[in-house]
């Protein structure tokens, strides 16, 4: 495999991992209702919850509609600051997201079976 540098390195990443998904901060929970509110949401296809060291977030698993088949940016010269700024020095290529999350909830039942623990009297 030919070395790469920060430039050329979205070039080797298979998908495009970063453009694949969108994440919001969200207060992190700490009531039943909370937690109630977020089995709502990851009961909605392609939204999952992490807790990482920087707090709480939802993620949609939501490919970007500019995304071309070779994995490369369809608007690339005009695309949003947001993806001007993303510094790949160390990203999704380099190791999954998951490593660095304290929690993360994929599904209704995983988010379910954490709430079971975390209250004590949660209802069955």
């Amino acid at each position: 495999m030919a070395a790469y540098t920060p430039e050329t390195k979205c070039s080797f990443c298979p998908g495009s991992k970063c453009c694949t998904y969108v994440t919001q901060r969200i207060p992190g929970p700490r009531s039943k209702r909370d937690f109630e509110e977020l089995l709502w949401q990851v009961s909605h296809r392609g939204v999952e919850v992490y807790k990482d060291d920087d707090g709480w977030f939802l993620l949609f698993d939501s490919p970007c509609e500019h995304l071309q088949a070779d994995g490369r940016c369809g608007i690339y010269a005009r695309r949003p600051f947001v993806c001007r700024e993303y510094s790949n020095d160390y990203c999704e290529f380099d190791a999954p997201p998951e490593e660095g999350f304290e929690l993360y909830f994929r599904s209704y039942e995983e988010l379910l079976a954490y709430c079971r623990r975390r209250f004590r009297h949660w209802p069955v």
